[in-house]
């Protein structure tokens, strides 16, 4: 098995021991995206809304850096500190995917790091 690291200075660098994404042949596993300004690695101002964006925005970059893009994501993981904002993260959600949508699951946590709402991580599947 040859494992592929992911990198792309568009999203956030880790701010732990682990990889923006790892690929193994044709999947790639997306590590959890906070909404993290790149280039400042602070919080993105603003409000919920806000959040929801830069974590997708953050998203697409490490898809992007591993040939792929959104419409790749075939598993998505959405954790929130407030489940108040899920009908706000669908509505958001909408205007960065397409039908067919991928598999997702919403789970409520009492914190996430930095402070932030919402986090999310996936799996993609790319055509050779």
């Amino acid at each position: 098995m040859t494992k592929q690291i992911i990198r792309t200075d568009r999203a956030p660098r880790a701010i732990g021991t682990y990889s923006q994404a790892v690929r193994v042949r044709d999947t790639v596993y997306l590590s959890g995206q906070i909404p993290l300004v790149p280039e400042t690695m602070e919080l993105v101002a603003g409000g919920m809304d806000a959040q929801i964006r830069r974590v997708f925005d953050n998203l697409s970059a490490v898809t992007r850096a591993a040939n792929g893009s959104l419409a790749d994501i075939v598993k998505l993981n959405i954790f929130l500190t407030d489940l108040n904002d899920f009908a706000l993260v669908n509505q958001v959600m909408a205007e960065y995917f397409q039908e067919p949508y991928p598999a997702r699951a919403a789970i409520g946590v009492a914190a996430l790091p930095k402070g932030a709402a919402i986090e999310m991580d996936g799996v993609m599947v790319l055509d050779d």
